[in-house]
């Protein structure tokens, strides 16, 4: 994490001091009503949010110390609840749903919430936030959190959040998950860099994380590059399996210096060389991160590809000479289709490769459809033609499904568009589904008389 910038610094002073100074905060000192905070909410809430975003957006390892200075009694609180909110999502989960480590920033804002002597309003923000917070927290920690706490009135409240639902594997699941989605457009990920072992193993699958949500949100990552520069640049890392993943996104996403460059390429280079089983490594971590919200983009393969060794005849060198082609000459040339087959053809079926080679070409065909308007309807009829080639060539169940989703929802918007069943545009596309859909067993005869059925 780093230090607040100076700049960020003053103008939560600025804000800080104009809220001490607002008569809303006189005339809400006389009598404390409910009405009166709220005003002071929508009054300065807006200004502080606006501060966070930008630090969020620009300087992403300032967010922790930004925080901690709104915990400064002369905001009133204001802001407390959503950083509260934050804290509890950024804490890294196990498979029963529970915090793999205590979270003392969590419980620090909590603290202050407690402490802030407008607790009455402020908790009635953060009931449900604190619920999930519990219920994904040990029961030491809670035990110790409610035994330094001396203010009845506090502790009752927080007593009654403890809900026995949540004991319950499945139900606390479902909470956080639930929690989760009302946060899910909002920019609050942070993250600590290890500068050795001991804390990559500990840090290392939240780094990880936080990196790929920079890139798939493709944020301006320019001050976040020094950290990664000197993390590229610890050899003490180098060796550890855990640092795999963290350079191939970096490589992948992220416009490192030429030093770091290299020195990604070198750790490639010992891996392959000395590691056993390193290809299978090197693809399972790939294929995670094509299933997982990051999206490999032609641009991340090609950086990839130019840190690649080619020199090293080994798998990843294979993958990347395709993807080469692909990248160059299109997924759509025949020259491309005839060598994914020869590639896919040469490894099994089920192979690692040609699974993250699926994804790779599937992730070209929803590029292409998610973007076409439906004006331009043609181009799907022609670019179907190439669907149809690799699924020949690939003969997956899932690839399958996956392209009939995809046509499906390109269908549908069409339809939605061209209402009138008279009209050309529709007996064209009716009559290319109706053919096509059949044959590649998209849709049965059934299904298809019911796509185009008219309403009543």
């Amino acid at each position: 994490m780093e230090a607040l910038s100076a700049n960020y610094k003053n103008h939560l002073d600025q804000l800080k001091a104009a809220i001490q100074a607002s008569d809303l905060l006189t005339t809400y000192l006389e009598d404390e009503s409910d009405e009166l905070y709220k005003a002071m909410i929508e009054a300065f809430e807006p200004h502080i949010l606006e501060l966070y975003n930008l630090v969020a957006d620009k300087n992403p390892l300032q967010l922790v110390a930004l925080e901690k200075e709104l915990l400064d009694p002369g905001f009133e609180g204001l802001f407390l609840p959503k950083i509260l909110g934050y804290s509890v999502l950024r804490g890294e989960i196990d498979n029963n749903y529970k915090y793999k480590r205590p979270q003392d920033h969590f419980k620090a804002i909590l603290n202050a919430i407690c402490e802030s002597t407008n607790f009455d309003l402020i908790k009635t923000r953060i009931g449900q936030t604190v619920q999930i917070g519990f219920a994904l927290s040990s029961d030491i920690w809670l035990t110790n959190f409610m035994e330094q706490l001396t203010n009845k009135k506090v502790k009752s409240f927080l007593n009654v959040q403890k809900v026995d639902k949540f004991r319950d594997l499945a139900q606390r699941k479902i909470g956080y998950e639930s929690y989760k989605r009302q946060f899910q457009n909002q920019n609050f990920l942070t993250a600590d860099f290890p500068t050795n072992i001991s804390e990559l193993k500990v840090l290392g699958s939240s780094l990880i994380t936080f990196l790929s949500y920079r890139a798939n949100w493709k944020f301006d990552n320019t001050n976040i590059l020094p950290a990664l520069d000197k993390l590229i640049a610890n050899e003490s890392l180098h060796n550890d399996p855990d640092f795999l993943e963290v350079i191939m996104i970096t490589g992948m996403f992220y416009d490192v210096n030429e030093s770091a460059q290299k020195i990604i390429s070198s750790i490639f280079d010992k891996l392959r060389k000395e590691e056993e089983n390193f290809e299978n490594k090197y693809f399972q971590h790939l294929l995670r991160m094509y299933k997982s919200s990051v999206e490999i983009t032609p641009d991340a393969d090609k950086r990839m590809s130019k840190i690649i060794n080619k020199k090293i005849n080994d798998g990843v060198s294979a993958y990347y000479n395709l993807m080469d082609v692909v990248h160059t000459k299109g997924y759509v040339h025949e020259d491309t289709i005839k060598l994914v087959k020869e590639y896919y053809d040469q490894n099994k079926g089920v192979s690692i490769e040609n699974e993250c080679l699926r994804e790779g070409i599937f992730g070209y065909c929803a590029s292409f459809l998610n973007n076409l308007d439906a004006q331009s309807y043609t181009e799907y009829f022609e670019i179907n033609k190439v669907f149809v080639s690799y699924i020949n060539t690939f003969f997956n169940q899932k690839f399958n499904q996956n392209i009939k989703d995809l046509s499906m929802n390109y269908i549908n918007t069409l339809l939605a568009v061209y209402t009138d069943k008279r009209g050309r545009d529709y007996q064209d596309i009716k009559k290319f589904v109706t053919n096509t859909f059949l044959d590649l067993g998209f849709k049965s005869e059934k299904e298809l008389a019911e796509l185009f059925k008219t309403k009543k």
